[in-house]
């Protein structure tokens, strides 16, 4: 396992391995309950475990005095209507006891170098419309919305039903 050093001596950085799948989970749980959706969030050690293994989907963790604080799940994706490659950030989580230490801007601008070094041209992720805390520092940092679309989305159940009308 890489240790990652920040710029805070007391903050590393790690990449998820498939075998961390049960931290990557209570993760997505914290931020579901935090979220307000704790029930939304059916991931299961299996399912992660898997998307880990086959490089579907990444994590790192954000370790504090040795004791790990902060998470965030990432993939790889990209555009066709503008032609470009990013990086999407689907669960961002920094525990709430040691919030406001300037972790959460050390794991973005990780991640932001991560994209830069892997070729990409952007760095998105989704924000609850009622969450003012993350929205005013996400402004902070230079990231703007994208207010101009709504994102749809099917099911499982739904999606099986539309695949199999082919």
């Amino acid at each position: 396992m890489e240790i990652i050093k920040t710029k805070d001596p007391n903050f590393t950085l790690r990449f998820a391995t498939p075998e961390d799948a049960v931290l990557v989970v209570e993760y997505m749980r914290k931020l579901g309950t935090y979220q307000k959706m704790r029930d939304k969030i059916t991931a299961t050690e299996e399912g992660m475990r898997k998307i880990l293994s086959e490089n579907k989907g990444e994590a790192i963790f954000g370790d504090y005095n040795g004791q790990t604080v902060a998470f965030m799940y990432f993939f790889n994706n990209s555009s066709a209507f503008i032609g470009q490659t990013g990086i999407f950030i689907d669960g961002f989580y920094v525990d709430e006891t040691i919030r406001f230490k300037g972790l959460g801007k050390i794991m973005i601008a990780f991640v932001s170098k991560l994209a830069i070094e892997r070729g990409c041209q952007r760095l998105e992720w989704g924000c609850l419309d009622w969450n003012e805390t993350s929205i005013k520092f996400y402004r902070e940092l230079g990231a703007f919305s994208v207010d101009i679309m709504t994102i749809y989305r099917f099911a499982a159940d739904t999606l099986k039903e539309r695949a199999d009308e082919f």
